[in-house]
């Protein structure tokens, strides 16, 4: 007697365009332009890939713009502490702090999200302001 599976697998399409994502804004530490590329793509083909997918485009789509936000606000008090005749090291210490915060918040969030990806396995929030709900350790 022969059993068969009626387990359904994960529809899995939709996985390369969302890992080719990921790859642009991890590219987008050396060169720029490729976050705003990968930001296009994310908001042209969102809706139209299954859930799985769709729910990594509107966490790489909220990935880059809360950083597009947070680099503005970030010159902006960059720019105040200027006006203000705030000492220069002030204002190097902000801007470098916060790009390195900003470059850590950005790999982090790429790489919860391929972890995820890989696993075939949707954000679990990706509304979320931090890592879509994963809980990140440091011994995973």
């Amino acid at each position: 007697m022969s059993h068969t599976d009626t387990t359904l697998a994960p529809d899995t399409r939709g996985r390369g365009l969302a890992a080719a994502i990921y790859v642009l804004y991890l590219g987008s530490i050396m060169a720029v332009i490729t976050a705003p590329i990968g930001v296009v793509i994310a908001h042209i083909r969102r809706g139209r890939v299954p859930p799985m997918a769709d729910s990594h485009l509107l966490f790489q789509i909220r990935t880059f713009w809360l950083g597009a936000l947070g680099g503005a606000i970030a010159l902006a008090a960059w720019n105040l502490l200027g006006w203000i005749g705030a000492p220069a090291w002030a204002s190097w210490v902000l801007g470098y702090g916060f790009f390195t915060a900003c470059l850590i918040w950005t790999i982090a969030r790429c790489g919860v999200g391929i972890q995820r990806l890989m696993a075939a396995r949707p954000v679990d929030n990706p509304r979320s302001l931090l890592f879509g709900g994963a809980a990140v350790r440091l011994g995973d």
